[in-house]
Parts: C-alpha cells; sequence; structure tokens
C-alpha cells in the first residue's frame, strides 16, 4: 500500500504514479482545521433519550478516531514542523457577533451545520492538545472554507507558502472545502489522511477519493515524514 496508489477514484486508475512533494520549510505551512472543543463534547450518554443513545452510538467511531489517531497525530505534526521551521497555522469556526449573524448562510440553515460558537467562549476554541504555541497564527472563519472566509490567502502569500498541509474535522466538509480552494489557488496541497476525519470512515474515505490527484494528494503523516527526511 502506497499513497501513490491509495484513495484513487476511477478518473485515476490507471494514471502515472506522481512524483515526491517537494517539502521546502520555509515555503510550507501546516494548517490545522476546526479541531474545537465543541466536537469532542460529549454528554453523559445514561442521561439521554433512546433516540439520542442511538445518535450517540453512531457518533463513538468518530471520537475513537479523533482520540486514537486524528488527535496525537496532529499534534506529532506540530512538533515535526515546528521543529523544522514550517509555520503552523490554525483555522476554526467561530462567529463574531454572540448571536451569531455574521455567520453564512450554511451555518444558519436548521440542523447539525446550525453553529452557534461565538469566538471567545469555549466550545469555539482548539483543543488543547493542539494549542498554537508563540505567535502562531489563528484564522476565524465562518465558511466552511478557511481560504475564503478568512485572510488567510493574504497571509499564505506574505509568509511566501507554496505548500499547504492539511489535517483536520470534517473531511468531507471544512477540509474538502479548503482543500479545493487552495487547489483553485495554485498551491501544492497534502492532506495527512491519518489526522483527519468525518462522522463515519466512508464518508472521511469517500471525501478522500474525491479529492486526491486533483485537488490535493492524500497520504499518512509517516509517509509525510519519511518523503522529507
Amino acid at each position: 500500500m502506497s499513497w501513490k496508489t491509495d484513495f484513487r477514484s476511477l478518473y485515476y486508475l490507471g494514471a502515472p504514479e506522481p512524483d515526491d512533494p517537494v517539502i521546502v520549510p520555509k515555503e510550507t505551512a501546516l494548517l490545522i482545521i476546526d479541531v474545537q472543543n465543541t466536537y469532542l463534547a460529549r454528554p453523559e450518554r445514561s442521561t439521554l433519550t433512546a433516540d439520542e443513545q442511538k445518535r450517540y452510538d453512531l457518533w463513538t467511531p468518530f471520537h475513537e478516531r479523533m482520540h486514537k489517531s486524528v488527535i496525537p497525530r496532529s499534534a506529532e505534526m506540530l512538533d515535526w514542523a515546528r521543529r523544522r521551521g514550517i509555520e503552523c497555522l490554525f483555522a476554526r469556526i467561530a462567529c463574531h457577533t454572540r448571536d451569531g449573524r455574521d455567520r453564512s448562510l450554511s451555518q444558519k440553515l436548521p440542523g447539525w451545520n446550525n453553529l452557534l460558537l461565538p469566538k471567545d467562549d469555549e466550545p469555539s476554541q482548539i483543543v488543547p492538545e493542539l494549542s498554537p504555541v508563540a505567535d502562531e497564527i489563528v484564522v476565524t472563519k465562518t465558511t466552511d472554507s478557511a481560504l475564503t472566509g478568512t485572510n488567510l490567502r493574504l497571509i499564505l502569500h506574505n509568509l511566501g507558502v507554496k505548500t499547504v498541509i492539511c489535517a483536520g474535522i470534517f473531511t468531507d466538509q471544512c477540509v474538502s472545502s479548503t482543500v479545493r480552494s487552495l487547489a483553485d489557488e495554485s498551491y501544492q496541497v497534502i492532506v495527512l489522511e491519518d489526522c483527519c476525519a468525518a462522522a463515519t470512515d466512508e464518508l472521511h474515505r469517500k471525501e478522500l477519493e474525491i479529492i486526491n490527484m486533483i485537488y490535493c494528494h492524500v497520504m499518512s503523516s509517516q509517509e509525510l515524514r519519511k518523503i522529507s527526511g
């Protein structure tokens, strides 16, 4: 199994294997997307109704993946990037107003995406295990794409970044939206599959197949470290 042949959709079956990406630390950024307290919070299962317990159980694999893979692997990548002088950036969903009137339409519609996360409240903060250090930059967005909803585009330009390594949640939503925006701006994009999660593993893997080879290269954090030396 290799990142050069894994996560291929029908579009890219039989396509030539891609070259290893060239990682120039001063031209590279690691972007952690939306790993915030709100997504890790869980009520006591015994306090829930029968229907709520069913939904709780459906989300258990996601929480297991977050704690066993996404958060620890992302923490390892932050340490790896910091030691190499790679910029570490963070994006989070939050609104600037208490009532959320500045949110995008997708965050106001009824349903799971109806998020009200005032920027200074605890639920909107990045999880402690992945906290920014020193002067690392955090952008606050009211859209799925971290590039569309913030000044990240200008920040990356000013930093001289050409390659963006992406990690975070949710693979099929904010990660994917950010990756597509970055690709449209002609950045080299790498997605670390073991540092991302969707609501289900099926959604996670399918979205990686959709964006791989055209909008980014999908690989594991270990594969990237091996390539980079």
